[in-house]
Formats: C-alpha cells, sequence, structure tokens
C-alpha cells in the first residue's frame, strides 16, 4: 500500500470512531440517563474531521499524489493544507451556526471543487498525451499502466460532479424542519459511504499492472512526455560485473541536481518475473 492508500483509509476509521462515540452518547441518555456533553463534542468534531478528511483526500487524488508522482511539490502542498485548514475552521461556524459561515462554506466548497476539477483536467491531459505519444511511437510496455492511471481519473472526475451536485443539494436545500431530517441524515451517510468505496475500490493496489508504480518524484512543469523504452537483455554472469557510473537502477540519473532534462531511468527486471 502507498501512502495514498493508507490516508484513503484512515477517512473511513475516522467515520467509524464519529459513529461509535454517537452510539455510545444515545446509549447513554436513553439507558444511563446520562448525557456526556464531552461525548457529544467528540462526536461534533470527529464529524468535522471526516469531511475536512474526505476534502483533503479528494484534493490529494486531483493532484495525481502517488499516482503522477511520488509526492507533491511545497506549493502543492501548502494549498492543500491551508484548503484544508479554511475548510474546517468555516465548518466549524457553519456547524456553531455562527453569522455569515453559510456563505463562506460555500465560497469554499467553491473554490475546492474548482481546484480539484482543475487538476483532474490537468492530469487527463497529461495522460492523454502519453497515450497518444504510446499508439503513435508503438511502445506499448506502458500502455497498460497510463491506460489505468486515464480510467482512474476519469472514473474520479465523474464522481467528483456527484458529489459536487450532492453537497451543493444539501447545503441549498431550506427545509430544515425535523421530519425530514432524519431521512436527510440517512440518504447523506449511504451517500458517503457509496461514494468513498468506490473511490476506495477504484485507487486499489494496482501492483499487478506492469510499470504502474514507475513515476517520477514530482510533477514536471514544462512539457510531460513519455521518455523512450529500450531493452536489453545479459545473463546473470554479465549482469554481476555490470558497472555503469551513470546508471542507476530506479532513480533518475542527471548529472545535475538542477537539470532532470537528460536523466535516464533504470528498471531492472527478473526474467522469471
Amino acid at each position: 500500500m502507498n501512502n495514498l492508500q493508507w490516508t484513503l483509509a484512515s477517512v473511513p476509521l475516522i467515520k467509524a470512531l464519529q459513529l461509535a462515540l454517537s452510539f455510545l452518547f444515545w446509549y447513554s441518555c436513553f439507558n444511563l440517563q446520562v448525557c456526556s456533553l464531552w461525548m457529544s463534542f467528540g462526536v461534533y468534531v470527529t464529524g468535522v474531521l471526516f469531511q475536512t478528511a474526505c476534502f483533503v483526500s479528494f484534493l490529494l487524488i486531483s493532484h495525481g499524489y502517488c499516482i503522477m508522482c511520488e509526492r507533491l511539490s511545497v506549493t502543492e502542498r501548502r494549498t492543500t493544507a491551508g484548503l484544508g485548514c479554511v475548510f474546517y475552521l468555516t465548518l466549524v461556524g457553519y456547524r456553531a451556526s455562527v453569522p455569515y459561515f453559510s456563505v463562506l462554506l460555500l465560497l469554499n466548497y467553491f473554490i475546492s471543487f474548482y481546484v480539484i476539477f482543475h487538476h483532474i483536467s490537468q492530469n487527463l491531459l497529461v495522460l492523454r498525451e502519453q497515450l497518444s505519444f504510446i499508439e503513435d511511437e508503438d511502445v506499448h510496455t506502458m500502455h497498460d499502466a497510463v491506460y489505468t492511471k486515464y480510467m482512474m481519473f476519469k472514473k474520479f472526475q465523474a464522481t467528483m460532479q456527484i458529489v459536487a451536485l450532492a453537497e451543493t443539494v444539501i447545503y441549498i436545500n431550506m427545509d430544515n424542519s425535523s421530519e425530514t431530517y432524519w431521512l436527510r441524515l440517512l440518504v447523506r451517510e449511504w451517500a458517503q459511504f457509496c461514494i468513498f468505496l468506490y473511490i476506495g475500490w477504484t485507487f486499489r493496489s494496482q501492483d499487478l499492472t506492469p510499470g504502474f508504480s514507475v513515476m517520477p518524484n514530482l510533477k514536471s512543469k514544462g512539457e510531460t512526455v513519455v521518455p523512450p523504452i529500450y531493452s536489453i537483455e545479459m545473463d546473470a554472469a554479465t549482469f554481476r560485473d555490470f558497472r555503469s557510473h551513470p546508471w542507476h537502477i530506479g532513480v533518475p540519473t542527471a548529472r545535475s541536481h538542477d537539470s532532470s532534462q537528460d536523466a535516464v531511468l533504470v528498471i531492472i527486471q527478473h526474467p522469471h518475473a
């Protein structure tokens, strides 16, 4: 499991903690006639943390974390952290019925969804260019991996459209009557469960897809193309004595840390793998 999958796995744990605290709170209220203020506060905080963690996970996926690159740039990390903190604070104010925080929350939703869809579109454009390059150059070694990533982002884009529509309906709905509260709560809980189940399945481990884990440390700001792929064969004795200073197995081999234009990625595949 990579870091993205660990992050996605931690989000349902926060939800499970919220549901457990909620069950204990209502159980103690009805059966023990003791309603703990701290336990209700724990339900409130874990609910806010869950929604914040959801959107941070969506932002990480849209940036292509562990899909298009191994780690995010400093700017991407600061943007994700900033949006996450602002979303958390505005959600706290909205839940506490602070005046005008509903407007701030809608504005934060708009900015977050804009960032998510913008980066999804960028990644889809890059992957389409890579697929076109692979087909034009008749290099099919990386086709399955690139196509798998492309379909991941297409499915994620459709899922985010559903999430954006659902959040808009929930927060614009002015009907706050108690008769429909439990129905809306039930629909929302099941929608969150199905959405995260689908996203978790879509971004599951792809170890069986050859070349899926081959990615740069950081996304390139310039033109992104698939590098040429060469294949050589040698016996065990020759490989044991093989020495080449400019080549490093599994890492870029740029001579200068400032420029990686001439970098070469060397991957050794076991013949019986």
